[in-house]
């Protein structure tokens, strides 16, 4: 667990945390935090997705149905329940603002931090880079357009149209599939199943972009987080036990009803306890939306996971003794 913290958590404040000083001390603002995510959004978390997605092959797609199946539910139900909550249920939020909430506090940040958690505690097996994969194809190829299209809905249905007319229903959708970070991912998961080998001489070109993500992503909220005003409140709270407790939970307990291999469970649980998708931030800061209270809510986060890594760790191995 000390290994963990150390090489996983760690770097990840410390970086937050030159950000945040960077931006007090005035090297940079606001402004150049929204340059940062627009290089991140556009072109180096596309990157790491499309490649890491379309080095898989369709064994690994297929090796474990179960798995593929109880991730996608599990992760899109607590996406899906977090935006409703977030967009009917607290006064004066919209329902960009519950998108926003959903692509932060319903998404694991699992191409941030997958591998960098996950094979200190399993080991660098097929097992780990099999649950990344999967859990990332749910997350970037799946719940990045779904938050992207609410989003997109929402700031349209707010603005006014020529002649009152309503908006097209695909419009959104045509717009959020249109995004680098939406499209990416898609293609590479048909890439995989349409079985076109990948010619390994074009990843470098792809992996020297994509090494600039988690990096620029993390200092980006750091500088963003200083341009706030930064406080707790229930939503950032909320926020925080939905991701870190509600989601892991969950699978868990879907995992241990459908009998899930023990191994892939664990991983799985980990993988849903991991903070908050740094995406989220970013797309918040790009369309100036629920910019304040993300941010917050990923940083209490990021602080809770060092605490809620073992303890889920910990809780998983009790239940699967037990059944």
């Amino acid at each position: 667990m000390l290994h963990i913290i150390l090489y996983a958590i760690v770097p990840i404040v410390v970086i937050m945390l030159a950000g945040f000083i960077s931006g007090k001390k005035g090297v940079f603002n606001g402004d150049d935090a929204k340059k940062f995510n627009k290089v991140v959004l556009d072109y180096a978390l596309p990157a790491a997705l499309f490649v890491s997605i379309v080095q898989s092959t369709r064994e690994m797609l297929y090796h474990d149905l179960k798995l593929s199946i109880i991730s996608l539910v599990v992760i899109m139900a607590c996406f899906m329940l977090v935006y409703f909550i977030f967009a009917k249920c607290f006064k004066g939020n919209t329902g960009a603002d519950g998108a926003i909430a959903a692509l932060i506090n319903g998404s694991p940040t699992i191409g941030f931090l997958g591998f960098a958690v996950l094979e200190p505690i399993f080991g660098t097996t097929p097992a780990v880079a099999l649950v990344v994969a999967i859990v990332g194809i749910v997350v970037n190829a799946v719940g990045i357009p779904v938050g992207l299209s609410l989003l997109n809905a929402s700031l349209e249905k707010q603005g006014t149209t020529p002649g009152g007319k309503r908006p097209s229903a695909w419009a959104p959708v045509i717009h959020a599939l249109e995004q680098p970070v939406a499209w990416a991912p898609i293609l590479a998961v048909v890439w995989v199943l349409a079985g076109i080998p990948w010619p390994e001489w074009l990843s470098p070109s792809f992996d020297l972009m994509a090494k600039a993500n988690a990096s620029m992503a993390v200092f980006s909220a750091g500088i963003t987080l200083s341009a706030v005003q930064f406080k707790i409140n229930w939503q950032g709270i909320l926020g925080s036990i939905l991701k870190l407790i509600l989601m892991p939970a969950a699978a868990l307990i879907i995992g241990l009803i459908f009998h899930m291999d023990p191994l892939n469970l664990k991983m799985l649980v980990v993988a849903c306890a991991l903070p908050p998708a740094f995406s989220g931030i970013i797309i918040a800061d790009e369309y100036d939306t629920y910019v304040a209270t993300g941010t917050s809510s990923l940083t209490l986060s990021v602080i809770l996971f060092i605490g809620f890594c073992p303890l889920w760790i910990w809780l998983t191995d009790m239940a699967l003794s037990a059944f």
